[in-house]
């Protein structure tokens, strides 16, 4: 499960993302890969199936300066059956580390860091592309967290992308694969909506920075599908990619099943919705505790299962979502990825106790994506 057409005969790239694994160097990576994503694809039956990778900065850079580690990388992927044409550049390092909270808006693209893992990552994704397949994506987080944040960092942050652009011209140019940047609007960030992407995205060349629509992101700000796509229209911004995911809600007045998802390790922003106006917090604990109105729909930040379908989840957004990206004349991105990281942080009830257990979670979303995709007319190529 790679590849489907869409009726306009164009394809659509699907992959599951990496970041759930902890792996940071080298031979975790290849090892993750054999113990997840070959018995994946094995559960599936698929000829070959889509990764979106997760690489931590210091091994991006290593990888790029070493041709014979990146071509230990791409001999790893042909012999397990995996494709790669999508890196998720959000997290730094240290995605899986006992606590993660706010470090993984860090460094910001105020830096040069940033910029550079940036860079880094694209030319390792122009040599582990397909032979047929001429242009990748890397996803990346939204400027940085909110607070504290000026114009000053803005405009800084804004030269660092022209930076990076520029430097992805000349990679175009080196290599003839096109490797664009995807800006992924998260709520409590500098970019939490669209609108707010499309103007932090004003002077940014449109040929190699566009947007990442997260679903989970997008339903917890109480983005409606229509809406997002006419922002971008409007703004002149394109949809680089994807992502499948889901978060938690919940109507009413009992929250006692969130108490169950109120975990240290990831941040869980809260969002409400009072009179038309967004209202939040910036973890699910400040909520619980009486932040935020009792009655009302909450939804969460917590990326959950997308084939989960208890009532307590986003997942009739998602659905509308890929409707309105996929059942036109034209598919309106060309990466999709699948992005759950929280499974080890699940209540225990839905958590996986070990190898075997995450396997068939993982299958299980994929099967629900590609029924998804499917009954909007496209076609698995295999």
């Amino acid at each position: 499960m790679s590849r489907f057409r869409h009726r306009s005969g164009e394809i659509v790239h699907v992959a599951y993302c990496t970041n759930v694994h902890p792996a940071q160097d080298l031979p975790g990576v290849i090892e993750q890969l054999r113990r997840f994503a070959a018995p994946i694809r094995s559960a599936l039956g698929e000829p070959t199936l889509g990764v979106g990778l997760w690489l931590a900065a210091p091994l991006a850079a290593s990888l790029r300066a070493s041709p014979d580690d990146l071509a230990r990388l791409r001999d790893a992927l042909t012999q397990l059956e995996l494709e790669v044409v999508t890196f998720n550049g959000f997290p730094y390092q240290a995605f899986q580390a006992d606590v993660v909270k706010l470090d993984v808006y860090r460094p910001d693209w105020t830096t040069s860091e940033r910029a550079q893992y940036t860079l880094d990552l694209a030319h390792v994704l122009a040599q582990l592309l397909p032979a047929d397949v001429t242009s990748g994506s890397i996803s990346t987080l939204p400027l940085g967290w909110r607070a504290g944040w000026t114009d000053e960092h803005s405009d800084a942050a804004r030269r660092r992308l022209t930076e990076v652009a520029a430097g992805l011209d000349e990679l175009a140019l080196q290599t003839g694969r096109e490797i664009r940047l995807a800006l992924e609007p998260e709520p409590g960030c500098i970019v939490e909506t669209t609108e707010q992407a499309v103007a932090a995205l004003d002077g940014v060349d449109p040929e190699r920075v566009g947007i990442c629509l997260d679903a989970c992101h997008l339903a917890v700000q109480f983005e409606e599908a229509p809406d997002v796509l006419q922002t971008l229209t409007d703004g002149g911004v394109s949809i680089v990619k994807a992502q499948a995911s889901a978060a938690l809600a919940v109507a009413g007045t009992d929250r006692t099943l969130l108490s169950e998802f109120d975990e240290p390790r990831f941040m869980h922003q809260v969002r409400t919705c009072v009179a038309g106006e967004i209202r939040g917090t910036d973890d699910l604990a400040p909520a619980l505790a009486g932040q935020l109105p009792a009655a009302g729909d909450w939804r969460v930040h917590f990326h959950v299962p997308v084939h989960l379908s208890d009532g307590h989840t986003t997942q009739p957004h998602l659905h509308t979502l890929l409707g309105a990206l996929f059942g036109g004349e034209r598919p309106l991105t060309p990466h999709l990825e699948l992005e759950t990281y929280t499974w080890e942080v699940l209540p225990k009830m839905l958590r996986p106790h070990d190898r075997d257990s995450l396997v068939q979670g993982l299958t299980r979303e994929l099967q629900w994506l590609e029924s998804e995709l499917v009954d909007l007319g496209l076609e698995p190529v295999r």
